[in-house]
């Protein structure tokens, strides 16, 4: 394929409260474009998933596509406890430093969106705070980064707990096969709910998640990923999605939901509501597809192209 057409990875040094580490993210089109599009991916995936999209908008954008720490070619936390939305929060602004853009667009798919939508309420919460002390030195992480439009692909504020559930059970479970072949229809099996897909479409999928390594293709991601996930409560999920509710409300750009007709995750009265109380959202609904849409198919590609070109 021609090389214009495939992205280069870079890296970017960050750090939790257990030490530093690297985040892997793979860049498409001009490198001194200061119109970024930031795609991030869902909770066991990469930033691949985005290739299709990002080859329709490289012409326009500078499309940056995050292994989301624990993930693809990023490293894995020395403490899994940090597997959570604010350390991602903190990841995506040093990234978001690095990458220096004028305007930042945002395309984030179920834990990408949760990301997005909780930094731009720190974004906010920065910029009041600016406001009321303009010689203030120290500010919250998320200080002048605004988004120019966002899409949330199959995520809202509420997160429905059966969804999480089934989420759940697969994500800690070891991935080791013995062909590539196997890995795919392994992951067909478990993807039902992202729609028909051709077998090449699968193939493009799985390469990705599951690399060769030692004479096996393993799951790319740290299965440590559970332990976070397993250790939040009904309490800490509850407290979770009224932060969400209020970050959300306050997102000042132009807003795309797009729902999986099917989704077990974000539900039609859900996105009533993000409609009601965000006057600047609009909603798409892919028919035929779960959690989530994967954003390969043209019929999906097409419709969020034209938000963020239009």
């Amino acid at each position: 394929m021609d090389a214009s057409l495939q992205p280069r990875l870079e890296f970017v040094t960050c750090a939790s409260p257990a030490g530093l580490h690297r985040m892997a993210y793979w860049e498409w089109g001009d490198p001194a474009n200061e119109q970024v599009l930031l795609c991030v991916h869902g909770l066991t995936r990469s930033g691949r998933d985005f290739d299709v999209l990002a080859r329709r908008l490289a012409g326009r954008y500078r499309v940056v596509c995050p292994d989301v720490v624990g993930r693809g070619r990023s490293d894995w936390l020395a403490n899994p406890a940090f597997y959570t939305v604010p350390q991602y929060v903190s990841d995506m602004v040093t990234l978001i430093a690095r990458l220096r853009p004028a305007t930042l667009t945002w395309v984030g798919t179920s834990m990408g969106g949760l990301i997005a939508m909780a930094l731009s309420g720190a974004a906010v919460f920065a910029t009041a705070m600016q406001a009321m002390r303009p010689h203030a030195s120290m500010l919250p992480p998320g200080h002048g980064i605004q988004l120019d439009k966002l899409v949330l692909n199959d995520v809202g504020p509420r997160l429905e707990t059966t969804a999480l559930s089934r989420i759940g059970q697969y994500v800690g479970q070891p991935g080791e096969f013995a062909s590539f072949e196997e890995a795919v229809a392994t992951m067909r099996a478990n993807s039902e709910t992202f729609g028909p897909h051709t077998d090449a479409q699968w193939r493009d999928l799985a390469q990705y998640l599951y690399p060769e390594f030692g004479g096996k293709w393993v799951k790319h991601y740290d299965l440590a990923l559970a332990q976070a996930l397993a250790a939040q409560t009904p309490e800490e999920l509850a407290a979770g999605e009224q932060i969400l509710w209020r970050s959300y409300d306050a997102v000042p750009c132009p807003i795309l939901i797009v729902r999986g007709e099917k989704s077990d995750l974000l539900t039609p009265a859900t996105v009533d509501e993000m409609l009601k109380r965000n006057p600047r959202a609009q909603a798409l609904e892919v028919p035929g597809v779960g959690h989530a849409p994967t954003l390969i198919a043209d019929s999906q590609v097409d419709p969020v192209a034209a938000f963020l070109l239009g």
